[in-house]
C-alpha cells in the first residue's frame, strides 16, 4: 500500500477521524486485496489497491462532498482521456493553442491551416482545444481523421467548431487543470500562435513543465506570420523581465523557438525528432533512446561540451537497460547521469545530436 506507517501519520492530521488500529488496518487491507484481485487483476493490481486504500481515506475522512464532487469528475475525466487516446498512443501528436477569436482572413489563421495540414502530411495528429478560430484552422488543415479536440466547458464563448463536433477523438472537460494534462501528456510537440490569457497560459504551463523536468523535452515553437510582432514583443518581455534579472537563466532560451512562417515551425519540429526519440529515467541514470548511433566523434564533443551537467562519470553509448528494456528496445542509447536541473542544456545537447552527420 501507498503509506504503511498511516497510525504515526494521523496523529498530525487533526481532521482525521477515528484513526484505524492496527487490527483494523490490517482487515481493511486484505478486504481490498481480495476486491481486487477478484475485479482488478492485471499489470496495474498494485496501483488499483493504492487507489481502493485512498478512497478509503477519504471516507475515513469524512471529506466533503464538493470536494469528492471535484476528485470523482477529475478522475471520470482523465478515465475517459486516456481511453480515447489510447489507440492512437504510437503516433506523434502536436498540441495547437491560439486565440478562438482569429477570423478566418486572418494570416494567422491561414498560417494555422496550413501549419496542421503540414503536419499531418508528415504523419502527425493534431490537438487543439476543438473551439473556433485558431483551434479550427488546425483542425481544417488537419483534417478530422488526424485531429483530436480538447474542449472546455464556459459559460460563454466557446463552443466546438463544426470540423471536430460529434468526432469519436473529442474529449469534453469540466476542468483546465485536467484538459491541460491532457494536451502535455499526449504531446510530443507544442506549437502556439498569438492569442490570449489562455494562449499565454498554455505557452508558460508547456515551459514550466520542460523546464522543471516534469515533462519530457519537446519543442515549443510560436508561429508568427512574417512582419507580425506578436511573439518578438513576448520574447523581449522575457529577456528584459525574466533572463535580465535573473528569474531564468540564459540555457532556457533554448527551450522554444520563434518561426516566421508556417514551414519554419514544421522544419523544427520534424528535425527535433531526426535522431533524437525519447527520453526515459532508471534510477538515476538518464537515456536519451536514438533513431540510429551517433558518431565518436560527436560523443567526445559532447563529452567535452556538457561535462558540466554530468554529475558522474560521462556521457556513454547504451543498449536498453533491463528496466526499460520492453520500450524501443531496438533503439541505441546515450545514458549518462544528468544532473536533472539544466534543462536547457539538455535541450542543446539533443539540437547537436540531431546536427550530427
Amino acid at each position: 500500500m501507498i503509506e504503511r506507517d498511516e497510525k504515526a501519520a494521523s496523529q498530525n492530521r487533526p481532521n482525521v477521524i477515528n484513526p484505524l488500529t492496527e487490527a483494523g488496518r490490517m482487515e481493511r487491507d486484505r478486504d481490498i486485496t481480495a476486491f481486487a484481485a477478484k475485479h482488478l487483476a492485471g499489470p496495474n493490481q498494485d496501483l488499483f489497491e493504492d487507489l481502493l486504500t485512498t478512497m478509503a481515506r477519504l471516507a475515513r475522512d469524512q471529506t466533503g462532498r464538493g470536494d469528492m464532487k471535484l476528485l470523482h469528475k477529475a478522475i471520470a475525466e482523465l478515465r475517459y482521456g486516456f481511453k480515447v487516446f489510447r489507440p492512437y498512443q504510437h503516433v506523434r501528436k502536436i498540441s495547437i493553442f491560439g486565440s478562438s477569436r482569429t477570423p478566418e482572413a486572418d494570416p494567422d489563421y491561414e498560417a494555422a491551416v496550413d501549419f496542421g495540414r503540414a503536419m499531418s502530411e508528415a504523419g502527425w495528429m493534431v490537438i487543439t482545444g476543438a473551439g473556433d478560430g485558431i483551434m479550427k484552422a488546425g483542425h481544417g488543415g488537419a483534417g478530422r481523421e488526424a485531429s483530436f479536440g480538447v474542449a472546455i466547458r464556459l459559460p460563454f464563448e466557446q463552443k466546438t467548431n463544426t470540423i471536430i463536433a460529434e468526432d469519436a477523438k473529442l474529449v469534453n472537460f469540466r476542468y483546465f487543470f485536467t484538459r491541460k494534462l491532457m494536451f502535455m501528456k499526449e504531446a510530443s510537440a507544442v506549437a502556439l500562435f498569438p492569442g490570449g490569457f489562455g494562449t499565454q497560459d498554455e505557452g508558460f504551463e508547456a515551459l514550466t513543465l520542460v523546464q522543471t523536468g516534469k515533462a519530457p523535452i519537446v519543442p515549443i515553437v510560436m508561429i508568427e506570420h512574417r512582419g507580425g510582432t506578436y511573439w518578438p514583443h513576448w520574447r523581449t518581455y522575457v529577456e528584459r523581465e525574466l533572463l535580465n534579472k535573473g528569474m531564468i537563466s540564459p540555457a532556457d532560451m533554448s527551450l522554444f523557438r520563434i518561426a516566421d512562417s508556417y514551414q519554419a515551425a514544421v522544419d523544427e519540429v520534424i528535425r527535433f525528432y531526426r535522431v533524437y526519440h525519447s527520453m526515459r529515467w532508471v534510477n538515476d541514470d538518464l537515456l536519451l533512446r536514438l533513431e540510429q548511433p551517433i558518431s565518436a566523434r560527436l560523443l567526445d564533443r559532447l563529452n567535452l561540451e556538457f561535462r558540466g551537467i554530468i554529475t558522474d562519470g560521462k556521457i556513454e553509448l547504451s543498449k536498453a537497460l533491463p528496466e526499460e528494456a520492453a520500450e524501443f528496445p531496438e533503439k541505441p542509447r546515450l545514458r549518462m547521469r544528468f544532473d536533472k536541473r539544466s534543462i536547457g542544456l539538455l535541450r542543446q545537447l539533443i539540437d547537436q545530436v540531431n546536427a550530427d552527420e
